[in-house]
């Protein structure tokens, strides 16, 4: 497979149709189109399905774009890597992240090195554990912000200083938004929506399933999640409850929302991470001794 015929696929994977895609890469369209029947040849496998208005991949041809677009990603990753090193620090830095107030310590360290280094550019990523975790060890990302629990026997870490505080969200007029913290005998009955990170069950302690005291699969969890956004639209909708970090939904005085903390106090800390014994560019070995510098004393 040549990289410049995946790079037409995944064109007309993403306009829908050879003809869009032949313009979008300045060919003609019957160039186009025998490049894709040499790419089905070469593979064994039918990768199109061509219609009268719109081409749609078949299963194997979505197979082929979510592994194209990550060898795209890695082609164009290395090679900014390797144009990036020169006496001037520069190039593209990698991070991703789930949903915490404390990506604040992040930012300051972004800050401070585009001060310095106005020719190094930051990528962010959002996405869960789960996501963070398989984009890091494709090397798609340099480092990783994972919020607790979290399996990091495959990764060198910093733990940042803060600890988020887990509660719930839910409308201000809902009866359980007159108390100022949630117990356990709260939740019971009522309709909640959960985080998949939280609940998975990971080697180790896992603090959030054990504040539930062993009857965490006996409550009604009518939905989960994995960033927090569309959760905050569902409790505006009234379909649940969303147990939470904080400071992640608007919670102001001009919202419907409020977030009640767990009683007994449950708080969850976070890691950078990067992947052991991992080779770093020039402006991402700088970003590493910018966090060791702030946070190992």
């Amino acid at each position: 497979m040549e990289l410049r015929v995946l790079k037409y696929f995944l064109a007309v994977a993403r306009e829908g149709s050879i003809t869009g895609a032949a313009n979008s890469l300045h060919l003609t369209q019957p160039t186009l189109t025998r490049q894709l029947q040499e790419l089905e040849k070469e593979l064994k496998q039918k990768l199109l399905l061509r219609g009268k208005y719109k081409v749609t991949l078949t299963p194997e041809g979505m197979i082929l774009r979510k592994r194209a677009e990550e060898i795209v990603d890695m082609v164009e990753k290395t090679e900014a890597e390797l144009l990036s090193i020169s006496e001037t620090v520069s190039g593209d830095i990698y991070i991703g992240g789930g949903e915490s107030d404390c990506m604040k310590y992040i930012a300051e360290i972004i800050k401070e090195i585009q001060a310095d280094y106005p020719d190094i550019k930051f990528h962010i990523f959002s996405g869960n554990a789960e996501d963070v975790t398989e984009k890091l060890d494709k090397g798609l990302l340099d480092f990783g912000v994972l919020i607790q629990p979290v399996d990091l026997s495959k990764y060198d870490n910093i733990t940042l200083p803060d600890k988020d505080v887990w509660g719930v969200v839910m409308r201000k007029d809902c009866p359980l938004a007159q108390k100022a913290y949630v117990e356990l005998e709260d939740l019971r009955g009522l309709p909640l929506i959960n985080s998949r990170q939280a609940m998975r069950k990971i080697s180790g302690k896992n603090d959030f399933i054990d504040w539930f005291q062993g009857e965490f699969e006996n409550l009604n969890t009518v939905a989960t999640i994995n960033l927090v956004y569309n959760a905050a639209i569902m409790v505006k909708e009234g379909i649940g409850y969303a147990i939470t970090l904080d400071k992640l939904v608007d919670t102001s005085s001009e919202s419907i929302l409020c977030f009640r903390p767990l009683k007994p106090k449950l708080e969850s800390g976070l890691d950078i991470v990067w992947k052991k014994y991992q080779v770093f560019s020039p402006a991402a070995k700088l970003f590493l001794e910018k966090l060791q510098d702030t946070f190992i004393k």
